[in-house]
């Protein structure tokens, strides 16, 4: 058995293959966010209540990242969009290779925007580029509000943060004032939004932005 570790010559592969993917997501007027969280963030509850809100006024696939089950892409298939599971099979995290062959499962949906969940960690996912437009982090109130200072990478590279179980926020601990001074510290441009995945509370807003960022991208790529 050959083992491999992960070094400059597979980072550097998986750049050359996320560039790849950035020129089939531009050439197709198509906007891809990466969703990553902890386990038990609630990301696949707000990836579900982003559809509902979002399917009347976009065409949504998703690419869906996870260990070894297909629980998660079941859910979101209940919600009528197209789905392509990806099991790493212990993999901590999804790479652009993986990406890139599971959204040639996707052409031919005339898409507006593909999520792609990934595999639940703070660490391994915000260090490879899937080529995506951009990285979402989803961190519930139930985790505590140190998530930004323990874990400054992915918070560093996020252009939007959801907090999410906001209806939980008076039975915790979380101080969103000081996770707000944190991430104005390490990333004063990324865009923070209060949501519940129960409730339902603040996804108008981020689904609001997101249909403004797949107008923005069409416009800039049809000046190009």
């Amino acid at each position: 058995m050959v083992k491999i570790q992960l070094g400059t010559s597979i980072m550097g592969a998986n750049e050359l293959l996320a560039r790849k993917n950035r020129a089939v997501f531009s050439e197709h007027d198509l906007l891809v966010a990466n969703l990553m969280s902890s386990p038990g963030s609630g990301k696949t509850t707000i990836l579900e209540r982003t559809i509902e809100s979002l399917k009347e006024r976009l065409s949504i696939g998703v690419i869906e990242g996870d260990l070894y089950t297909d629980q998660d892409a079941r859910r979101i298939e209940g919600k009528g969009v197209p789905v392509v599971q990806i099991n790493t099979e212990g993999a901590c995290h999804l790479d652009a290779g993986m990406v890139g062959r599971a959204y040639q499962q996707l052409v031919g949906h005339e898409l507006d925007i593909v999520f792609i969940e990934n595999v639940g960690n703070l660490v391994c996912p915000a260090e490879f580029d899937l080529g995506e437009d951009f990285k979402t982090v989803v961190i519930s109130t139930t985790e505590g509000n140190d998530k930004p200072l323990k874990y400054p990478l992915i918070f560093c590279q996020a252009t939007a943060i959801l907090v999410n179980k906001i209806d939980l926020l008076p039975f915790t601990d979380f101080c969103l004032d000081k996770f707000k001074d944190d991430v104005a510290s390490l990333n004063p441009a990324a865009r923070v939004f209060q949501v519940s995945g129960r409730t339902g509370e603040g996804i108008e807003k981020w689904c609001d932005w997101l249909v403004g960022e797949v107008q923005r991208k069409r416009k800039e790529s049809h000046r190009k």
